[in-house]
């Protein structure tokens, strides 16, 4: 495809924008829709690799043939998994119905992926104990914070003072998956520990603001609507950042929440510390929140609320992992 220079840029035969300037518009649109910057950079990651695999040809120019051979490709050639493959769909959707508002039949005749049902990986009571202990510092609290309260990693880090309700020990999560809020437990033996860091959290802040920094990031017009919040110490990470950055979506300067990488290093180091030869990241934390509140006998509905899941069908998984054996079926040897 020849592009041409017009009044408006830099342009196709159809007057379309070229790649450079269409990655604007589909970042424009998934941020008018709220989408996390995660799935922004996976999302514009993948458009551009379907872009390049066809020769740098528009996304207009293209139909079912290209996208199902681009999908083709990533799993005969490059042997991804169900779900990666479903997220390059999903971001190619994204790019046709809602960025170039395409209404092609063939879409809702790609087929996806059919992701595989395994059973998760979880740690006893015994393993997370020697797990622990193999961590120190924030790390430590972070995974205790995630083996105790069932949030996801990033719940976690984007926790917020405000939510944080030492009288009654608890902990709202908020814009959690599916953009719902909902509360968790706050374990009794992290208070002590999460008000350290806290109160650490607000050196750091007092420190910022007499340099002239301090306001941190808030969702949507919250920052406009209250002019004041994004200073307040209230509205600031539980986790800061040791550094300050640009905030990509903005370029301005403010003090992030502590990156994923740093406790993905620790965990892998404790680890191996703790010679557990079962996979184990920060999800792994989660899983095993769920099973031992199942093993503890707490009914599943509870678990459900305090997991986030929509459906209970999706929080039944843990059923499976029970330390009862498979399906609590006790083996005819053992009789």
């Amino acid at each position: 495809m020849k592009y041409q220079r017009g009044s408006a840029g830099i342009s196709n035969a159809h007057g379309e924008p070229r790649p450079g300037r269409l990655m604007d518009e589909v970042r424009r649109c998934l941020r008018v829709k709220h989408y996390s910057l995660r799935t922004e950079q996976a999302y514009t990651g993948w458009i551009r690799r379907f872009i390049l695999a066809s020769g740098k040809r528009h996304p207009k120019d293209m139909g079912a043939p290209e996208v199902e051979r681009f999908l083709s490709a990533l799993a005969v050639h490059g042997r991804v998994a169900a779900s990666t493959q479903n997220q390059a769909l999903s971001a190619l959707l994204f790019l046709y119905r809602e960025v170039l508002a395409v209404d092609l039949p063939w879409l809702d005749n790609v087929v996806r992926a059919k992701r595989p049902q395994r059973v998760p990986s979880v740690l006893s009571r015994e393993e997370v104990h020697r797990l622990l202990a193999a961590m120190e510092g924030r790390p430590w609290l972070l995974a205790s914070l995630l083996y105790g309260t069932g949030m996801r990693l990033m719940e976690c880090l984007r926790l917020r003072v405000k939510d944080v309700d030492f009288a009654r020990n608890e902990i709202t999560v908020r814009e959690g998956k599916g953009g719902k809020d909902r509360h968790t437990v706050l374990p009794r033996t992290l208070l002590e520990p999460l008000q350290r860091e806290i109160e650490r959290a607000r050196l750091i802040h007092a420190n910022d603001l007499a340099q002239g920094f301090g306001a941190t990031w808030l969702p949507f017009a919250l920052a406009r609507k209250y002019p004041g919040a994004p200073r307040e110490f209230g509205w600031q990470y539980v986790f800061p950042s040791v550094q300050r950055s640009c905030d990509p979506r903005d370029g301005i300067v403010r003090r992030h929440h502590i990156d994923d990488s740093v406790l993905a290093r620790a965990i892998k180091r404790a680890r191996t510390q703790a010679a557990i030869d079962k996979p184990v990241s920060a999800h792994t934390l989660r899983h095993s929140f769920a099973t031992h509140l199942l093993e503890g006998g707490y009914d599943i509905r509870t678990v459900q609320e305090l997991l986030g899941h929509k459906d209970v069908s999706t929080t039944m998984i843990y059923t499976h992992v029970l330390n009862k054996g498979g399906r609590g079926v006790l083996s005819p040897l053992d009789r």
